[in-house]
């Protein structure tokens, strides 16, 4: 082996640079040092981000085809990323506070391990480089679902999720046994030229796929989803809601491609059923909810039935539409994460949807932000939601799955009466004490405002999408 090469792995080096770099200064960082961690942290982050747009202008494979990168991938990491640098903004307030002053360091690198496992799912070629960034990216979610370790509801939360994932990694596993035992090999390119989709190769499929629908969240692999996110602080059910999901589907749509080409008719049928039950049975469980994290869950849920329409597709189309609509998701998501992350502070007992009766008269600026981020996310125009919706349907469509596309425009219309639940709570219901004005510190200020101009521009700048669809795949 030329060790050389794993100085080509420009953004998991970076990425394991500042891992050491946090893990040092928390080590020897005392008093007013402790104080710019966060910034340092910020800081280092935006390089890294830098790195990963220019880290690959061309096609990269190591060791032997286990490891691969394009600029398509660099541009996902990256987007994970800023994701990630988001989530770290809004975690300031959070991380000062007494219970949690002294984890920052643990918190970071906690953090930093399921980016780097994300990274390998993103550019694994072979199955035993996969499974152990699956694995890397869900383990420190464990801690960190369960950070607020003396929380009876975060510690909960950290247990329904690490035995979940557990049951979830073994199916998985034992479906790459299949393959592995079938073919005789865990490599994707060989894999794909030798899968005919036999039986045992369907089973295989469905394994894998059930391994990875846990990530995602879809029905009927979702039943962990509402309590982990209830239970585990807001920062860490942001984190949950988007980087890891995103990363999941990117993995996802290119195992599909390019393991199982030659069963696509497979697996577009187990998309089709999923994607219909995870859309509609997610809408009407959301407006039951009136703990606002449960309610965001079913969101959740909802939005990844919406993401397969582009995965069902297929092509390099589906990849730039999936990857479009998942870059607005973070930014309208996040942006709501924000708000009651910042309303949290002062209802200590959760958020409930009643919280929010009259919240116009007391936040008007933020109250305004958490609309423009729901109506993205219920896709109404001419915010980015709308186009990003556009762009999975017309993915869907443009492969024949034209019922699929009805069926999905029509819970469009019931996730938009319960988005506009809280709209109404927050500008017509009438509230005698609402709650109090709320004064962001700075990096939550940068973070809402990052997420306001993506919803707001990134529909409107047609050069992202366009940009998107050149990079190859």
């Amino acid at each position: 082996m030329n060790y050389l090469e794993f100085l080509l792995m420009r953004p998991e080096i970076s990425l394991l640079s500042i891992f050491v770099i946090i893990f040092l200064f928390d080590l020897m960082a005392t008093g007013r040092y402790r104080r710019i961690f966060h910034g340092i942290v910020c800081l280092l982050m935006l390089a890294h981000t830098y790195i990963c747009m220019t880290g690959s202008a061309e096609e990269i494979t190591l060791f032997g085809g286990m490891y691969y990168n394009n600029p398509m991938l660099s541009f996902m990491k990256a987007m994970l990323t800023c994701g990630s640098i988001l989530v770290i903004l809004q975690a300031n307030r959070w991380l000062r506070s007494a219970s949690t002053y002294y984890k920052q360091g643990e918190f970071y690198i906690l953090m930093l391990s399921t980016l780097i496992g994300m990274y390998f799912m993103l550019s694994a070629r072979h199955f035993l480089l996969l499974f152990i960034g699956i694995e890397l990216a869900s383990l420190p979610l464990a801690c960190l679902v369960a950070f607020d370790k003396y929380r009876h509801h975060s510690a909960e939360a950290g247990i329904k999720y690490i035995l979940s994932s557990m049951f979830s990694s073994a199916v998985m596993l034992y479906g790459i046994s299949f393959l592995y035992g079938s073919c005789g090999t865990l490599y994707f390119s060989d894999m794909a030229t030798i899968l005919s989709g036999s039986p045992i190769h369907i089973f295989a499929l469905v394994m894998f796929f059930a391994g990875l629908g846990f990530k995602i969240s879809l029905v009927p692999f979702h039943l962990w989803t509402a309590d982990s996110y209830q239970g585990a602080p807001t920062v860490v059910t942001a984190y949950l809601s988007v980087i890891s999901k995103g990363a999941a589907v990117f993995t996802l749509f290119i195992v599909l491609t390019k393991v199982f080409a030659n069963m696509i008719v497979e697996w577009q049928a187990i998309i089709y059923i999923l994607t219909i039950a995870s859309i509609t049975i997610a809408n009407l469980f959301a407006i039951k909810q009136h703990d606002i994290k449960r309610f965001m869950a079913f969101s959740s849920i909802s939005q990844a039935g919406y993401i397969m329409l582009a995965v069902i597709n297929g092509t390099a189309h589906g990849m730039t539409a999936m990857v479009f609509y998942i870059l607005v998701y973070i930014v309208a998501n996040l942006a709501v994460f924000g708000v009651i992350e910042s309303i949290e502070h002062q209802c200590t007992d959760g958020v409930k949807r009643e919280d929010f009766n009259g919240f116009y008269r007391s936040n008007p600026r933020l109250a305004f932000l958490m609309t423009l981020a729901l109506f993205s996310l219920a896709g109404i125009p001419p915010f980015a939601g709308f186009f990003s919706k556009f762009f999975v349907f017309m993915s869907a469509f443009d492969a024949g799955f034209m019922i699929l596309v009805f069926i999905a425009l029509i819970n469009t219309v019931i996730s938009l009466y319960y988005y506009l639940l809280i709209v109404k709570a927050m500008f017509i219901n009438q509230n005698d004490n609402p709650i109090k004005p709320i004064k962001c510190d700075l990096f939550t200020r940068i973070s809402l405002t990052f997420c306001l101009l993506g919803i707001v521009f990134l529909g409107i700048c047609s050069f992202v999408y366009i940009n998107i669809d050149k990079l190859s795949f």
